[in-house]
């Protein structure tokens, strides 16, 4: 019963967002036509991951030659503090923090003055980018998603400092209609993360599309690579070499343009 009252919910959430009425259509096609499609491989894909793993730590240090690096909570201790305050303060549950200590050194080993990223949630990933990117005085652009079954809008992003939001361009729609839009306002990309639809079919629609924007000497990383073998059938198709990093028992991977 609580299920189909969450679907009933985010449906209504649909029908008063007419910006949004283009996703509506293609998750009702989605669950009609290509649910099984989701976990394309997903078996191969995580033996693939578990093979080729290596930690946090050693991306940063080995990869990134960041020998000596110190952990994002140790450089920017009262705002992350506060960050996690705030999290535990909101009233609604969204995504988990991810890999911050890497996605904030990939923004340093790119020198990033533009960055992308598809997926926000509480804002975890946004904050470690920006954090970066604010000494350059760069700037993040976020396609995002609001968690319509919680009416959750107000609180996409809520852990991002209030300083550091002047750098941040937030796009509250689908991927398929926030990129178009980011991409009229800039066409070239130092690092992009990809932490939004997790699907075999959506992740293989993106990549190319993400991919093309990067520049040389660029970085696109992705989440939860170990879901379907969306990642790995992408690199493999086009002779790239992945780095993919484990912790919490997941995977996240990224490629060096």
């Amino acid at each position: 019963m609580k299920e189909i009252a969450s679907i009933f919910k985010t449906f209504f959430a649909y029908l008063i967002r007419p910006q949004l009425y283009p996703e509506l259509f293609r998750k009702i096609y989605k669950n009609i036509f290509q649910r099984q499609a989701a976990f394309k491989g997903k078996d191969n894909a995580e033996e693939w991951c578990r093979s080729l793993a290596i930690s946090q730590d050693d991306a940063i240090k080995n990869v990134l030659n960041f020998k000596d690096y110190q952990s994002i909570n140790s450089l920017y201790p009262e705002i992350m503090k506060q960050a996690s305050e705030t999290e535990k303060s909101c009233p609604i549950k969204m995504g988990g923090a991810g890999a911050l200590d890497l996605i904030y050194y990939l923004n340093e080993y790119t020198s990033a003055k533009n960055s992308l990223e598809t997926g926000v949630a509480y804002g975890w990933s946004s904050l470690a980018a920006l954090l970066s990117l604010q000494k350059r005085n760069g700037t993040l652009y976020s396609s995002d998603m609001p968690y319509l079954a919680q009416n959750g809008d107000k609180y996409v992003g809520c852990v991002v400092a209030e300083h550091l939001r002047p750098n941040w361009k937030l796009f509250r729609f689908a991927d398929k209609e926030s990129l178009p839009k980011i991409f009229a306002e800039q066409n070239e990309f130092d690092f992009m993360h990809y932490d939004s639809d997790k699907s075999y079919n959506g992740r293989m629609w993106a990549y190319p599309i993400l991919w093309e924007k990067l520049r040389k000497g660029g970085i696109l990383m992705s989440d939860d690579v170990s879901d379907n073998a969306a990642f790995m059938d992408y690199c493999v198709k086009n002779n790239l070499k992945p780095h993919i990093v484990g912790f919490d028992d997941k995977y996240a991977a990224f490629v060096i343009k």
